[in-house]
């Protein structure tokens, strides 16, 4: 059994190492940087303005129209891409490609931040309603709405294609197992049973799952905010504790980017392309910047803009990567948990316990880590909602929920199948990741198609907007078209 694993998952892993190989990687930054000069560097210059639209309320204004607010879709996109990434995903990109990992994660978000505001933007624009009154959008619309008019066939191609490989990645990879053993092995960590951890987590799941879109946008608007306040409080206290080895943790970060890093303690080195794969790959697994997922939640929000969602689904890539990943890295150099034996989780966990001791650090680093994945589990089974009612139709639904409960408790056959055959939990699982990881690279194949394909609407839309608000602070009125 053992040996018939281990194969399953060497099989696995040679099919992801085609789908995110060079091209795929070179694909996602080249449409990035492609964006951001056609915008002209729009997230800089409107970074402000699109934090602060975010947390503007609008509740009251009956002239937007759309499900949830604009910062509750926000926080469900944040709910799914916040997870083990920014925490084992950081860790493991050191571990593989040294700190200089840390400068290309940083450079894939600020180009992602670009492809983000894009793709959400579109989402809202070619949006439309199900047949239960419901704002439904993302790549498969956009695809079959905005290209299908003049390439009919390759658009519902790619259209069924995103929608399968979303539905895919919510159920067999991202969306639960990884996410689900993430949390049962933080769970272990504070002595809880696993068994235990796993139905608990399923009667969470199922009755956030079953509320729908308001419910999960309601317990995204309240976790995600929290979350993020406990670990990158946590953060600081590691970054303010060791403030004076800042300074020298930016250098070896920045200089480690483009020269090889020698092997130090655990560290085996790393040359600079092992740098910039492991960096910009797990830095684009953690934002989702391309991948089509965030566009989902987007078209729920209350708006008539798409220019303005775009905005503030933009600030997503910020917060999740140039803010906690980035936190999570600078921790781990400045402690020099980097140069131990550790990977993964365990190297963060080692870098919290340096300061704040072996309870402490666990505590934090644990708990955030249970909240990131759980929070995960329901922003992707959103997204797979979505993606089932653009194939079968809204009835599907409910069919839909329950085999996601379903699927989210058998993690207990996983964890019964290891103990009884006695199988390495990293070799199972490690299969299982590599799964998501498959699943997302078919799901951001055809949406970065239809992104460069729409790229004149993107650009004509945001020059459209801008006019109008200089004009209507102008005091003057442009015609809406």
């Amino acid at each position: 059994m053992n040996d018939l694993v281990t194969t399953i998952s060497s099989l696995l892993s040679a099919v992801q190492s085609f789908i995110w190989g060079p091209p795929m990687i070179i694909l996602l930054l080249g449409l990035g940087l492609l964006l951001t000069l056609k915008l002209r560097v729009l997230q800089i210059r409107k970074l402000s303005t699109s934090l602060k639209m975010a947390c503007t309320p609008h509740d009251g204004d009956p002239t937007k129209q759309g499900d949830v607010t604009s910062f509750a879709a926000l926080c469900t996109a944040l709910a799914a891409t916040v997870g083990t990434a920014n925490i084992a995903g950081v860790a493991t990109a050191v571990s593989i490609g040294g700190p200089g990992a840390l400068f290309w994660m940083f450079f894939a978000a600020f180009l992602g931040m670009a492809t983000k505001y894009a793709e959400c933007m579109l989402a809202v624009r070619y949006r439309e309603k199900d047949s239960s009154g419901n704002f439904i959008g993302g790549p498969m619309l956009y695809i079959r709405r905005g290209i299908g008019p003049r390439h009919s066939r390759t658009a519902k191609i790619l259209a069924i294609m995103f929608s399968v490989s979303g539905i895919l990645a919510a159920c067999f990879g991202i969306g639960t197992y990884t996410q689900i053993d993430s949390i049962v092995k933080s769970a272990v960590q504070l002595h809880c049973n696993p068994v235990h951890a796993s139905v608990i987590v399923t009667i969470l799941v199922a009755v956030i799952t079953f509320g729908g879109i308001r419910t999960i946008s309601t317990a995204s608007r309240f976790i995600v905010p929290a979350m993020a306040l406990l670990y990158i409080m946590g953060c600081f206290i590691i970054v303010g504790y060791n403030i004076s080895a800042v300074p020298d943790a930016i250098q070896l970060i920045i200089s480690s980017a483009f020269h090889p890093a020698q092997a130090v303690g655990g560290f085996a080195g790393a040359t600079v392309l092992m740098a910039v794969q492991s960096g910009v790959a797990r830095g684009i697994f953690s934002n989702e910047a391309g991948l089509g997922s965030a566009p989902i939640a987007a078209a729920s929000a209350k708006t008539n803009s798409p220019v303005e969602q775009g905005l503030i689904s933009m600030t997503a890539t910020f917060i999740d990567t140039m803010v906690i990943c980035m936190l999570t890295g600078l921790t781990i150099v400045v402690t020099n948990a980097w140069t131990s034996e550790f990977t993964g989780v365990d190297m963060t966990t080692k870098a919290f316990q340096s300061v704040i001791g072996d309870t402490g650090g666990r505590l934090i680093v644990n708990v955030s880590l249970i909240l990131f994945a759980f929070t995960s589990i329901i922003g992707w089974n959103f997204y797979a909602e979505r993606c089932v009612i653009y194939l079968f139709g809204t009835k599907a639904i409910r069919f839909y929920r329950p085999l996601y409960i379903c699927i989210v408790a058998s993690y207990i056959l996983v964890v019964i199948f290891v103990d009884v055959h006695n199988i390495s939990g990293n070799t199972a699982i490690f299969a299982i990741w590599t799964m998501a990881d498959i699943a997302n690279g078919l799901m951001a194949f055809p949406n970065l198609i239809a992104i460069f394909l729409l790229r004149n609407v993107i650009y004509e839309e945001t020059v459209r907007y801008f006019k109008m608000k200089k004009a209507k602070a102008a005091g003057k009125i442009l015609p809406t078209e």
